[in-house]
């Protein structure tokens, strides 16, 4: 394994480690690697997908695959058996969609938070860049967000249904670190509507794109981040980490079309949305600080 990550980024080889050590070694990591078979390899990433966990299943198999192949390489494995499960996996929800280019790596998320931090451009535009990973909504949510949404003594933003994109009304709970944001920018703004107004005039919201813009002057291509790319970022490592795929679902919007009304779908899962928008931000501050053991910070039952 060691020889298979040579010259991979240090931040790389820790998330292929860890998604091992998560995903895989509990259920085949005492088996010779010449006996796992592919029905071996569907069951590991079936108990992914249980969790909801689509995409980290296709990265945990592909992860599988890379190191079956070298084991042919060396003479310790006939074959890899992963390729036999090509197609097994659900198909990604709207194919169609357009991709937005995202960090997940705790480690290049960790550098990601330090260059926002010292980001030296406008104070708005900083402040903008600091809360989008914490509540990851989307761009245009985040860029027309107003003051009159925002209660910072409940710590609670809720945005109406006529700004969302599915058209029903979000509650998105404020972490500590997102208030003191807010209130570090509402002696700047407060006074307008807009809460990231235009730098031109305060009667627009910031362009669209600003957050991209900013993003480039910190040194990383649309290949690399976007301004979406907060959402699955948080939607990746949140999973990872054992959040109910319920919680996170419904704390990114992506909204059921069945029988549950919008305004019971509006509050669900709160207190366990607040407890885990807290805990996101303390993990993302831990990554920030260069921490080499970052602590899980959901257990699951």
């Amino acid at each position: 394994m060691v020889k298979h990550l040579a010259g991979r980024s240090p931040g790389h080889k820790e998330t292929v480690v860890d998604r091992l050590e998560k995903n895989v070694f509990p259920w085949i990591g005492d088996r010779s690697i010449r006996d796992i078979t592919a029905s071996d390899l569907l069951q590991v990433v079936q108990r992914i997908e249980s969790r909801g966990a689509q995409e980290t299943a296709r990265r945990v198999l592909g992860i599988c695959g890379q190191v079956f192949r070298y084991a042919v390489s060396l003479g310790r494995a006939e074959r890899d058996p992963s390729g036999d499960l090509r197609g097994m996996l659900p198909k990604r929800e709207n194919s169609k969609a357009k991709h937005h280019a995202s960090i997940t790596e705790p480690k290049r998320v960790g550098e990601l938070m330090r260059a926002i931090q010292g980001f030296t451009g406008s104070h708005v535009v900083k402040c903008a860049l600091q809360l989008a990973p914490l509540v990851f909504v989307r761009p245009g949510e985040l860029r027309g967000a107003e003051w009159r949404e925002i209660d910072l003594d409940d710590a609670t933003w809720r945005i109406p249904d006529h700004r969302m994109k599915m058209k029903d009304p979000h509650i998105v709970p404020l972490s500590r670190q997102a208030v003191e944001i807010l209130r570090s920018i509402y002696p700047l703004t407060g006074h307008g509507k807009f809460v990231f107004p235009s730098l031109r005039t305060n009667a627009r919201p910031m362009s669209e794109n600003t957050i991209n813009v900013a993003l480039r002057r910190l040194g990383y291509s649309k290949e690399e981040m976007t301004g979406h790319g907060f959402r699955s970022m948080a939607s990746t490592l949140l999973h990872e980490s054992g959040w109910p795929h319920d919680v996170i679902e419904r704390q990114l919007a992506h909204a059921e079309r069945n029988s549950v009304s919008a305004a019971y779908n509006y509050a669900q899962h709160l207190p366990e949305r607040k407890k885990m928008m807290q805990a996101w931000a303390d993990y993302l501050d831990s990554l920030a600080s260069g921490a080499k053991v970052v602590p899980l910070f959901h257990k699951t039952a």
